[in-house]
């Protein structure tokens, strides 16, 4: 049984979240995308389908969001090293959920948990990148089919993206 709860994505959420990031959450949205979580992430849960996770206490413990109909995101707070296991399995019950044939994103190299968590919720990675304003080392990552039909477009609109939220 899981400790979280998925919910619809609110901005109250999206606030708490921006406030109480992981700092390598926080360092991947600022140093790599070049955006401000606290203005950010308020504004992006209004594209796509996008959720938050609470733990028991109410407290949130992340967002999450398909957009483009492809493009998965996740960050989080501190909250899920109070039930890490069980956030794992929350996260792979909105991965198994997703109809979309393909889920691709890149993530800051940095972000290890992050990286381990995706590997356990059977991305495949791919070639690393360098991204953003700092010109940092991302890495790329999908799961589902065509994905060698879209690398280079997909990377590319990841890059158009990236400068159009700066």
């Amino acid at each position: 049984m899981s400790n979280f709860t998925i919910h619809p994505a609110t901005k109250e959420a999206a606030i708490e979240v921006a406030s109480n990031l992981r700092i390598e959450d926080r360092r991947e949205i600022e140093e790599g995308w070049g955006v401000n979580p606290t203005s950010y992430l308020p504004e992006l849960i209004n594209y796509g389908d996008n959720i938050h996770f609470t733990v028991p206490n109410g407290r949130t413990a992340g967002l999450a969001g398909v957009i483009n109909n492809e493009q998965i995101w996740m960050v989080t707070t501190p909250a899920i090293y109070e039930h890490p296991r069980s956030f794992a399995r929350s996260a792979k019950q909105f991965i198994n959920s997703r109809a979309e044939p393909l889920l691709w994103n890149i993530a800051d190299k940095r972000n290890t948990v992050h990286l381990r968590l995706l590997k356990f919720l059977g991305f495949t990675f791919t070639s690393e990148i360098k991204h953003g304003p700092h010109n940092l080392t991302f890495i790329g990552f999908y799961r589902g089919s065509n994905f060698t039909s879209i690398t280079a477009n997909a990377f590319q609109r990841s890059k158009y993206f990236s400068q159009r939220r700066a």
